[in-house]
């Protein structure tokens, strides 16, 4: 059965629709334009009365620009063919709100053609909020997976709002005006240009619907109790201590009022517009208020309470119902078992939390799943006073989730720097995605727990085991600074937040101790960063100006691309001149300054250059570390994360020669189980659709075969056994090469025949000579695809000597990929040696990489080995397994996933 939420029963009760024969996968909740939610779904022949009752609500003139004419009635003849469809030529998506149809988009296949006409209609109250801009991508991709590939749309010329729907969309559409009709034609492929607009339009909502989240207009704190000790109480104290700019109501079944604010019994007794409501009631009471909140129109929840998915299936179920039923109804939901929202910008001031102690105001977003270690984390950037801007604590995620922050931030004026803690990933495709954008301007610092331990049970997304090697490489893919703990977040964050990013890797040096400038230049040389000059020693007496002189020199010195300062006062010296001076040379520097001011008290953590009124430090100011090497770690992740986002974002393209229709087509043939292991003719054919051509080969069954064979290939060649677990042995027994006489090809062949106990032997044209290498599509059952690269070899084997990359890939992709391992030079002419050629390398892993993510059904892809020759990279062996594509897909319209 099909669950539609019932605004007029509880979460318990939902209205069912009988199960209908389309495709699961149709069906999604939405973001719209405003950042309320709704459902789609295909239509159902149940929904008729409905949809009589949506269309009583349309205006006559939204009937007239749908129908061409006044249609005041549907007939029971149209309606019967307008609810009963075949989900395939007929084709009609609903968009529900609660129980109420909102919007209704079709198509219907025009006659022996691949093309269908395509129509949608707006409930007028639900007009201008992009609604038919989703059903257009849903009813586009519907159209591809049944093999149309044109959608045509009648369009009077008055009715602008449809024409500009389509005409945004992202397709290229022809016009032909015909009366006052606009006739309209569009290929429904999915184009580059379509998927900008569509990725455009997902970050604007999804950051719509947070932003109605951390900036309400009015909060009801559910369960706010007189009892000091009850985390209701909490919460409304928080609230009203943090100076929230608009009105708080507090909701207690008894009590006239709490903390001299007068409480309501229920929010629907609340006599003005409530946006968000903080839930902090028994789990057992959570249904009840989730229908009251509904009832009042609130557009967020964030439930404080816990009970849900982190206590087992039935806590798990009751979590889904509870965001099932609130993104049916328009609801987003924070939680639950979360710390809260934090905003601290001057206009909103929210602190809907029970967080006791916050940081100062500033321009760094924190995102964290755990209540418990989210208080920990404020009170620590409290500590360091490191400036937020907002702060979430998701708890479960059931619903609003890391990467909706993400995509929230990417546009908020009001953040530099945006810091996740992350216990697990909700969508680590669509992670990835975001990430990379938002990096490309704002600085990303990642702490992700549970490197050696699994996720605990029951939390949204804790099912999937992560492979590290995935997580490093989806992180340093997408410039995402990756950290081991909070106390390495908060030292990268304070040099990110305050400091300009550093132009290179050139390290200058300057201190009042020769170990200390000594322990500093270590750290530069170990994290692979350079020495502007040798370490600058002012000796233990000098002084502020001469320490404000040796800043300033340093500063203007083109070869320094950054500063460490390290510092250890004299018994008669006191450090806060030493501080100041260093902060005044550093006033207006282009380029970041660090510093070291051991046994310094009075010296605080961030130099202050500029505080704003009542905030934090400001950009300029100097952050301070407790040990060089600390200091130095910092900047290291700074200058990486520079070199990063300096390098072209690179194209996602697909090569010439790729075919991957005819890809998709013969995996669709095949059929793969749960592990398909194709044979080495159908690993051969399925590579050629990418244009990747492993040497010919051919089986035979007898000595003779072997020679005939041999001479009909000609050249050298290789005769393998058909035996795979002898192909890839280090003494290579199961692989004879460079044979070209008849009696040692009989030799060899015979030789294989008694190793492998069969009489099928492969005879392969030899390639020419090259440096061996691997190259690999490991599929990870959270981020999907990654394409692997390394020399071939058991010393590669054993040492891991493995880059990799996630799907898709872009052309800078692929060349960092082919460089990127430690034993890469060897393709580059170490030593005098010749080079490979790199460029068909990266092609090659291109297509590759392109195979990958357009078959998910490729769930392992082995090329070894590849030999890289002076002149292209040729591929002699393949092994592939298909079975059904795991994970949650990132791909396709819009959707909540």
């Amino acid at each position: 059965m099909t669950e539609i939420a019932d605004p007029d029963a509880t979460t318990a009760e939902v209205r069912a629709v009988p199960d209908a024969p389309y495709p699961a996968h149709w069906e999604a909740d939405v973001v719209a334009s405003d950042g309320a939610t709704a459902h789609l779904r295909p239509i159902s022949a149940d929904d008729a009365d409905d949809v009589v009752a949506f269309h009583g609500r349309l205006s006559d003139r939204t009937r007239y620009f749908r129908y061409f004419s006044p249609y005041p009635h549907i007939p029971e003849r149209d309606l019967k063919n307008f609810v009963e469809v075949d989900h395939h030529d007929r084709v009609a998506l609903v968009l529900w709100l609660g129980r109420e149809i909102i919007a209704i988009g079709r198509y219907v296949r025009l006659a022996q053609t691949t093309a269908a006409e395509v129509a949608f209609v707006v409930r007028d109250d639900h007009q201008g909020r992009g609604l038919g801009s989703i059903l257009l991508e849903h009813l586009a991709a519907a159209a591809r997976e049944c093999g149309l590939t044109r959608f045509v749309a009648e369009v009077l010329t008055e009715n602008h709002q449809m024409v500009r729907v389509f005409r945004d969309a992202g397709f290229e559409v022809s016009r032909a005006l015909e009366g006052s009709t606009l006739h309209l034609e569009f290929d429904v492929a999915s184009t580059s240009r379509a998927r900008e607009v569509q990725l455009a339009r997902e970050q604007r909502a999804e950051a719509r619907s947070v932003a109605n989240v951390l900036s309400p207009r009015s909060v009801a704190v559910v369960g706010a109790s007189p009892d000091e000790t009850k985390i209701g109480h909490v919460v409304l104290a928080n609230l009203l201590r943090g100076g929230f700019t608009g009105p708080v109501y507090p909701v207690h079944p008894e009590a006239r009022s709490v903390r001299g604010v007068r409480a309501y019994p229920s929010v629907t007794d609340i006599p003005d517009d409530v946006d968000l409501a903080v839930l902090a009631v028994p789990p057992d009471e959570v249904p009840g208020v989730f229908d009251a909140c509904l009832e009042k129109g609130v557009r967020g929840l964030v439930v404080i309470t816990s009970g849900f998915g982190e206590t087992g299936p039935t806590g798990l179920a009751a979590q889904r119902e509870l965001v099932t039923a609130a993104r049916a109804n328009g609801m987003r939901v924070v939680g639950p078992s979360a710390l809260g929202v934090v905003n601290l910008a001057a206009d909103v001031s929210l602190n809907a939390s029970l967080a006791p102690r916050l940081p100062p105001p500033g321009r760094v977003g924190f995102f964290c799943q755990s209540g418990a270690l989210g208080i920990q984390i404020l009170a620590a950037a409290a500590e360091r006073r490191l400036g937020l801007s907002s702060f979430v604590s998701a708890g479960n995620r059931a619903d609003l989730s890391g990467n909706d922050l993400m995509q929230y931030w990417d546009t908020d004026p009001d953040t530099d720097v945006v810091l996740l803690y992350l216990e697990t990933f909700g969508n680590p495709r669509k992670f990835a995605r975001v990430a990379r954008r938002l990096a490309r301007t704002k600085p990303v610092i990642a702490v992700k727990s549970g490197r050696h331990v699994a996720a605990a049970p029951g939390l949204a997304g804790s099912a999937q085991p992560i492979d590290e090697a995935a997580v490093g490489a989806v992180f340093d893919q997408s410039g995402v600074i990756r950290v081991d703990s909070v106390d390495e977040l908060f030292d990268a964050a304070q040099l990110l937040a305050h400091q300009p990013l550093p132009p290179g890797p050139r390290i200058g040096i300057v201190g009042n101790s020769t170990a200390l400038g000594v322990l500093a230049a270590d750290v530069v040389l170990a994290q692979g960063l350079f020495l502007a000059r040798d370490p600058v020693d002012l000796g233990t007496s000098s002084g502020a100006e001469e320490l404000r002189a040796a800043v300033a020199d340093l500063l203007a010195d083109d070869q320094c691309d950054a500063l460490v300062v390290v510092f250890v006062p004299a018994i008669t010296t006191d450090p806060t001149d030493h501080a100041r001076a260093l902060a005044d040379a550093v006033r207006g520097a282009e380029k970041p300054v660090v510093s070291t001011f051991l046994a310094s008290e009075g010296v605080p953590e961030v130099l202050t250059v500029s505080d704003g009124e009542g905030g934090g430090p400001q950009r300029g100011s100097i952050p301070s570390y407790p040990s060089p090497e600390r200091a130095v770690l910092a900047l290291a992740r700074a200058v990486r994360y520079t070199q990063w986002r300096s390098r072209p974002v690179g194209d996602f393209v697909v090569p010439s020669g790729v075919d991957l229709e005819a890809a998709q087509t013969l995996v669709a043939a095949i059929e793969p189980g749960p592990r398909t292991l194709l044979t080495d003719e159908q690993a051969d054919a399925l590579l050629r659709c990418v244009g990747v051509i492993v040497a010919p080969f051919r089986r035979v069954r007898s000595a003779d075969d072997a020679v005939a064979v041999a001479r009909e290939l000609g050249g050298a060649v290789v005769l393998k056994t058909a035996d795979r677990s002898w192909r890839h042995r280090t003494d290579l027994r199961g692989v004879h090469v460079g044979l070209t006489e008849s009696t040692a090809i009989a030799s060899a062949y015979e030789q294989l025949v008694e190793l492998s106990g069969s009489d099928e032997v492969y005879v392969q044209v030899q390639a020419p000579p090259g440096i061996p290498c691997v190259v690999e599509v490991r599929d990870d059952p959270s981020f999907g695809s990654l394409v692997s690269f390394g020399l071939a070899g058991v010393v590669g084997e054993l040492l891991g000597d493995r880059a990799y990359r996630a799907t898709p890939l872009s052309t800078m992709d692929a060349a960092t990929l082919v460089r990127a391992p430690r034993a890469a030079p060897l393709l580059d002419g170490y030593r005098g040696a010749r080079r490979a050629d790199l460029p068909a390398l990266e092609d090659l892993v291109l297509r590759i990489g392109v195979l990958a993510d357009a078959v998910p059904e490729i769930r392992s892809l082995v090329l070894d080995p590849v030999l890289a020759a002076e002149r292209g990279a040729h591929a002699t062996g393949v092994t592939v397994v298909l079975g059904p594509p795991p994970g949650p897909s990132d791909a396709g319209p819009r959707r909540l996933r």
